[in-house]
């Protein structure tokens, strides 16, 4: 048991450090998978502002449309933008492995389970999405303040604007002083709440996509628990039953 403990303990060690990287606190997403408005707008904004160059490879379109509430020529006219695609395909892009390194550095990932390859993978995205800030250092001139040095542009720039990170003075570990995120400075683009609900609506297409049986595991989730609770008690009058003529 304790050589368990261990093991699970050192297993996580990675998701905690992902969870606290650069000390930047995760705002809360605050997704509601039964929201089909939500994934729907998630939807139309993955696939318009992300998916040049993200994939989804392990989601069908079919499902998608069955999940969101559209039909499969919605589907077809509004969310399908791969050249001979169809219907029943999985959603995956153009670009090769290989051109993704040419281009970026690195092959581009797919995000089908961006979310559950995070600890706290709702919120990690959400802050992610809004965390790109203005940075002339790097190569497409803005960083993230959730993945630092991050290796794309800023492809919500337009709905954005033009976003700065403001720093304050701070106290590392051993008692230096450093520069700490503050807060961010946005100019132009749309208003903060529409922006927040961009974000939001992403996230939550993005975490349906991690796992799209979710809300019927809840659902199921019930009736087991109901199921075990019966089970339990007819178990315990059959137990009562057999013993009850031993003393």
């Amino acid at each position: 048991m304790k050589r368990f403990v261990a093991v699970a303990t050192f297993a996580c060690i990675p998701l905690i450090g992902i969870a606290t990287e650069g000390g930047i606190h995760l705002e809360t997403a605050n997704v509601d998978l039964s929201d089909q408005a939500s994934l729907q707008r998630g939807a139309k904004y993955f696939m318009n502002y992300c998916f040049g160059c993200h994939s989804l490879k392990y989601a069908r379109y079919n499902r998608m449309a069955k999940d969101l509430g559209l039909t499969e020529d919605q589907v077809r006219e509004n969310l399908m933008f791969s050249p001979g695609a169809k219907i029943g395909d999985n959603i995956t892009i153009t670009m090769t492995e290989e051109e993704g390194e040419k281009w970026f550095g690195t092959a581009i990932p797919d995000l089908t389970l961006v979310t559950r390859n995070r600890f706290n993978g709702s919120d990690w995205l959400y802050t992610y999405l809004k965390g790109f800030y203005q940075d002339e250092k790097r190569p497409y001139g803005v960083n993230n303040i959730v993945f630092p040095d991050v290796g794309m542009p800023d492809v919500l720039w337009k709905l954005r604007g033009v976003q700065k990170a403001v720093y304050k003075q701070g106290h590392d570990a051993a008692g230096d002083t450093i520069s700490v995120f503050d807060h961010f400075e946005r100019s132009g683009g749309v208003s903060d709440e529409e922006f927040d609900e961009l974000a939001r609506d992403l996230t939550t297409f993005l975490t349906y996509m991690g796992e799209p049986m979710q809300l019927e595991r809840r659902a199921l989730a019930i009736w087991v628990f109901l199921f075990l609770v019966v089970f339990s008690a007819l178990a315990y009058l059959l137990k009562k039953e057999y013993w009850k003529d031993v003393h």
